[in-house]
């Protein structure tokens, strides 16, 4: 089911353009596309080109992750796997760990390299692992990107290194950005600081984070930069405060300055003017479904996850929930079981639904439990 989403475009103009006369009298020049979203509906709150194709450096690599991430859930691939470099790999230049060829290395350990660092050898081994060759998985990017519904986008390589063609755009990395923050482990990477890479061989090789917001910016956690000479300064970034995640990106600015001053204004106009408000919240009951086969007689259930809507602090706003229970579930039920759904809707129209779950195991009936409840129902 896709998700309804909406732009606010009466802040779109303002939010941009404030940010930048913020700067100063003698402003720099402005990114060449920008894009803000909320992450959980994708609710657009500023946009400028933000469908022009750019070259957006080494933010490929949201999606080189992104594809890691899913073939870790799907158990294709293993954190704790030892992967053996290539020689091309190992011969990467640009960013990198310095991987030796012929050296086994954790994934989970190179995963956080590509987030950290950049790491372009890191890249290259991680793709050849999971579809052979750079090419072969640079084909899977662009399914999946298509998939997202990325449409203005072309991936060339895992690394976002020049090459022709390879182009995205501002509304397609945040899609891509979106997707890859739903797993949790992209978050315990992306949030290192500093860290040492330890090689097989006792080498060590530093990782600094290139993301300054991180200890800058109120309730950032992750992000992505780039940098090649014709992408300029990029960065993608996410932030939460409260109930509410944001999603940035910012294309082509002129200056590293630039990109972290730009998406700092425009997060924390949004954060300032807009809010997410939780309508049924994960984990608390949302009702109760009839059990047949044991002593309890119903089960609670609640959403799997948090439903709310993005809007203006203060707004008003028409929103109602809708419960698809079954008529009765069979024990026994296993705590976390999925029973229904939840529908969630804002001036009458759906925009989100997720699964019911079960808040607590219900077993059969006893020997002496169905023993009673014969006699009971005889009598």
């Amino acid at each position: 089911m896709k998700r309804n989403l909406k732009v606010l475009t009466c802040a779109a103009a303002l939010l941009f353009a404030g940010s930048f006369a913020l700067l100063g009298n003698a402003a720099p020049e402005r990114p060449k596309a920008v894009y803000v979203c909320e992450a959980e509906s994708g609710t657009v709150v500023t946009a400028e080109n933000e469908r022009k194709h750019l070259p957006i450096a080494s933010m490929c690599k949201v999606m080189t992750l992104l594809l890691s991430f899913e073939a870790v859930e799907a158990g294709e691939l293993s954190l704790a796997e030892e992967l053996v470099v290539s020689e091309r790999a190992a011969g990467m230049g640009g960013s990198q760990v310095f991987l030796d060829e012929g050296l086994a290395y954790p994934v989970g350990e190179l995963l956080k390299s590509i987030a950290v660092c950049s790491a372009n050898d890191s890249c290259v081994a991680v793709s050849e692992r999971l579809a052979g060759s750079e090419e072969a998985f640079a084909e899977h990017m662009n399914e999946r990107a298509r998939e997202l519904g990325a449409d203005n986008t072309l991936f060339a390589n895992c690394t976002g290194l020049p090459r022709e063609p390879q182009y995205s755009c501002a509304k397609d990395v945040a899609l891509m950005m979106c997707e890859l923050i739903k797993h949790e482990q992209f978050f315990e990477y992306a949030g290192v600081r500093l860290e040492d890479f330890h090689h097989p061989d006792g080498r060590v090789t530093t990782m600094t984070n290139t993301n300054k917001l991180l200890r800058k910016l109120d309730g950032c956690d992750g992000g992505k930069t780039g940098f090649t000479e014709e992408a300029g300064f990029c960065l993608a970034a996410t932030c939460k405060r409260g109930n509410t995640r944001l999603v940035s990106v910012v294309i082509g600015a002129n200056s590293s300055d630039v990109r972290f001053e730009s998406t700092s204004r425009l997060l924390n106009e949004t954060f300032a003017s807009y809010e997410r408000r939780i309508v049924a919240k994960a984990g608390e009951s949302a009702g109760c479904i009839p059990v047949k086969g044991s002593a309890v007689k119903g089960v609670e259930v609640a959403p799997e996850r948090s439903l709310g809507v993005f809007l203006r602090k203060n707004a008003e706003a028409d929103v109602s929930t809708e419960l698809i229970l079954p008529a009765v579930l069979k024990a026994p039920v296993k705590e976390g079981e999925k029973a229904g759904e939840i529908v969630l809707f804002e001036n009458g129209v759906e925009i989100d639904r997720c699964a019911l779950v079960c808040m607590r195991e219900i077993p059969c009936y006893s020997y002496g439990e169905a023993f009673r409840e014969g006699v009971r129902l005889w009598n």
